[in-house]
């Protein structure tokens, strides 16, 4: 890693770390992108007195210090500013400011999410599977959260199929949860790609699951929800992608069974689908317009 690179990953670990006059790490974030530069965010929030202040540990050198351990635990980690940060992520106003990493990352990576509930019916698993399936046979990425259920069968059905499967989770990268996904967890990250925005030693809490929808959302082309609950942070994930942009395709058996995706029926972006082929119909059109605007884009760029 060049010294400039280590530099400005050493700087952004310790503002994460210490967070500076209470600022959040979504605060941080929009600092480093605006200034272009963590050392330099680094410089005006900490005074350099303080950071050689007796009987403190450097914050930097701390940092650098976790930085080398997780290094050396074979785990990447990307900032917002690096090159290879996945490039939809960034778009949102959630990107996490880092991300750690098992795996082939492909910073342009086209995927799509599959997600619901834990507690599926056979009827959630069959639909997911067959939707992973016809994702890997357009060489579309499969997303989902490493959870049992709806997660668990998009995940095995891609892998099965020989395809890539990208599973963003809401633990640190060392953690396997649930416990019952400890091989799989393992496999992705030898297959596909694992990804957290959290430490690598960080525990299940709830909000991290709702901060790990947030990102399969900012990371993909699109969700389908496959089958939830009421509660299900599926909902959460949903609602985020249309405020992302992002189109959603509904099952008609989430449709059926939940108020909250009756209630998104009818928005820009949203779908109801009845049946694998009107699922896969939907997925296609939205494959044929992101390819469509991403060569435009890159015509423009040539220009």
């Amino acid at each position: 890693m060049p010294v400039g690179d280590l530099e400005e990953t050493t700087a952004l670990v310790a503002l994460l770390q210490t967070q500076p006059d209470g600022v959040s790490w979504q605060e941080i974030t929009a600092k480093v992108l605006e200034a272009g530069s963590a050392v330099r965010v680094w410089q005006d929030l900490v005074p350099a007195t303080l950071v050689d202040a007796p009987g403190h540990d450097d914050p930097l050198q701390s940092a650098a210090a976790d930085f080398r351990s997780w290094l050396d635990q074979g785990i990447r980690i990307i900032t917002v500013l690096d090159h290879d940060y996945p490039k939809r992520l960034r778009s949102i106003h959630q990107a996490p400011p880092i991300l750690f990493a098992r795996g082939t990352l492909i910073p342009d990576d086209r995927g799509v999410s599959v997600v619901g509930s834990r507690a599926a019916s056979a009827r959630g698993v069959e639909i997911a599977t067959a939707v992973a399936r016809e994702l890997v046979r357009r060489n579309i990425t499969v997303i989902a959260g490493l959870a049992q259920g709806i997660d668990t069968a998009a995940h095995r059905s891609a892998l099965d199929s020989g395809g890539r499967t990208v599973a963003v989770i809401g633990t640190g990268i060392n953690k396997s949860y649930p416990a019952a996904n400890r091989d799989l967890h393992y496999e992705i990250s030898m297959a596909g790609l694992l990804l957290s925005q959290f430490w690598p030693d960080a525990p299940p809490q709830k909000h991290t699951f709702l901060r790990r929808n947030e990102t399969m959302s900012g990371y993909g082309i699109a969700t389908v929800v496959v089958e939830a609950g009421e509660a299900s942070g599926t909902r959460y994930q949903a609602r985020k992608a249309i405020e992302h942009g992002r189109p959603v395709i509904l099952t008609d058996l989430v449709v059926e069974r939940n108020e909250w995706a009756k209630a998104l029926v009818g928005r820009p972006g949203v779908r109801v689908a009845t049946g694998l082929d009107d699922v896969m119909d939907a997925v296609d059109g939205l494959i044929k317009t992101h390819d469509a605007v991403g060569g435009a884009l890159q015509r423009l760029a040539s220009t």
